[in-house]
């Protein structure tokens, strides 16, 4: 299991003041000290958080793979294409939302085709490629049939169950998927408002090889440091899988 660290939201406190720090770039070396596997960014169209500068220069400067979350804004895809990261992640982008709020709609035509495109380009520039998808099987069909190497499983319905039994009925769509996934030939990854308390079983399941957390590891790191927040959390994980 590894632990990629999303940094977003130390970008977000930078820029509620539009300064200079907290500088997510120092975060990402404090995230690495503490164990980490990789570091996260999305860059959104509107940069309201991450910028341009931030994936430069995390893209020069980290000891760890780097996983660059991103629309199909073509900007965007050319940034992607100039620093070439470890992963690409393409994720579905409204500037309404305050966080992303499902997977990609590849059932859609017009979709499909701009993400086709993106990966293309992304493969020709070396990128490791991932598409973030909700828990269904034509979601998971379509990434491979697209060519992606990964599939990031969207956990906000899990993460957001209102009782035990809701729970359970999301952690067993999330182990269905997985396997799904795996018998595709598709990397799995999963994310998206995971925290201390509810990561535990998504974190066992043996198909998921890699997860991605952020807003609950920046908010603890307000209270006990970026790298206690890390170890804390990959903690967890080892723990999860009898580790």
């Amino acid at each position: 299991m590894r632990l990629f660290v999303n940094i977003d939201h130390v970008a977000t406190v930078r820029q509620a003041r539009r300064t200079d720090e907290p500088d997510p770039v120092r975060a990402a070396v404090l995230v690495e000290l503490g164990g980490a596997d990789g570091i996260t960014v999305h860059l959104r169209e509107d940069r309201r958080h991450i910028s341009d500068r931030d994936v430069r220069v995390l893209a020069a400067t980290l000891r760890t793979p780097l996983n660059f979350e991103l629309a199909t804004v073509p900007e965007i895809v050319d940034l992607a294409v100039e620093v070439a990261p470890h992963q690409a992640t393409l994720v579905p982008e409204k500037r309404t939302e305050v966080t992303t709020e499902g997977g990609l709609a590849l059932t859609d035509a017009a979709v499909r085709d701009r993400i086709a495109g993106c990966l293309d380009r992304l493969v020709a520039a070396g990128v490791r490629t991932s598409l973030f998808v909700d828990p269904v099987p034509a979601a998971l069909d379509v990434s491979a049939e697209l060519g992606a190497d990964a599939v990031e499983l969207h956990t906000g319905e899990y993460a957001n169950a209102r009782d035990a039994s809701a729970r359970r009925h999301e952690l067993d769509r999330l182990v269905a998927a997985a396997r799904h996934g795996r018998d595709l030939g598709l990397d799995v990854h999963a994310g998206h408002g995971l925290t201390y308390e509810n990561v535990g079983p998504v974190a066992a399941v043996e198909e998921i090889e890699e997860l991605n957390i952020g807003h609950s590891i920046v908010s603890r790191a307000v209270l006990v440091g970026m790298e206690s927040a890390v170890r804390d959390m990959a903690a967890i994980l080892r723990r999860a899988r009898g580790g």
